[in-house]
């Protein structure tokens, strides 16, 4: 799940690891093979692909899934597959503002999918623009601590363009405007190589307070339902829980 960066670390928990794992490789390969069958299969010319194969890495997906990925998006087979980016908004459980971004072959059957999961949850999927009023749409770059000093990175960030930088003890995370990513993403690149992770996210600019373990867990269960469809790439919501529920959760 992306969201608040308070957050982060609860897509990592351990009793799902494996799972998402899986998942998680095939949701990258997707990305790679629909970056490369919509432009050139060499990263150096493809923007949207570099950054597919960046990540995709950060994520420790092995080099031969990457390079089949890439030739499958970019041989004679490519057109057998036709895949579209979707967003879907909604509300979850207790009022929660969810944005879900989606890579499909068949929006009616993701559009029932996530439809259903928002269902069961006690939530309602809206329309576009639903929601989105209450996150920012920004480019994020994510890099090491270990990089840079806190200063350092402030600097040559802002100097790039960012208009943000959140350090802690693990990661630099760079914000900036959506239209500026690729400068501030490329800037940044040539100083301190590839970063951790990188490209545009929704950002929670009004949060949803969660105040008990039982309503934490039940707005968890449709973030884990909608991370569960294949056709989903990321899942962001505006949700606000303390540490004490986290620790719990």
């Amino acid at each position: 799940m992306a969201g608040h960066s308070k957050f982060k670390n609860i897509q990592h928990r351990k009793g799902r690891q494996d799972k998402l794992r899986s998942k998680m490789f095939s949701k990258l390969g997707k990305e790679i093979m629909v970056a490369a069958k919509m432009g050139a299969p060499d990263p150096d010319m493809n923007p949207r692909l570099r950054l597919a194969i960046l990540n995709a890495k950060s994520q420790s997906v092995p080099n031969d899934t990457i390079k089949r990925a890439v030739e499958k998006g970019s041989g004679a087979g490519a057109d057998d597959e036709n895949f579209e980016n979707v967003r879907y908004e909604g509300y979850g459980p207790h009022g929660v503002a969810v944005i879900v971004e989606a890579l499909t072959d068949n929006r009616n059957r993701s559009a029932a999918d996530i439809r259903a999961a928002f269902s069961k949850s006690g939530g309602n999927l809206g329309e576009t623009g639903n929601v989105a009023f209450m996150f920012d749409h920004v480019g994020e770059i994510v890099f090491d601590a270990n990089v840079a000093s806190e200063d350092e990175m402030f600097e040559a960030a802002l100097e790039a363009g960012a208009s943000n930088v959140e350090s802690d003890d693990e990661t630099h995370e760079i914000i900036c405007d959506a239209n500026d990513f690729a400068a501030v993403s490329d800037a940044l690149t040539k100083k301190y190589n590839d970063p951790k992770n990188a490209g545009l996210v929704w950002r929670a600019n009004m949060n949803s307070p969660i105040e008990t373990l039982e309503k934490a867990e039940s707005v968890m269960r449709l973030v884990d339902m909608l991370e569960d469809n294949d056709d989903v790439q990321k899942v962001y919501t505006n949700v606000d829980i303390s540490d004490e529920i986290m620790d719990q959760l």
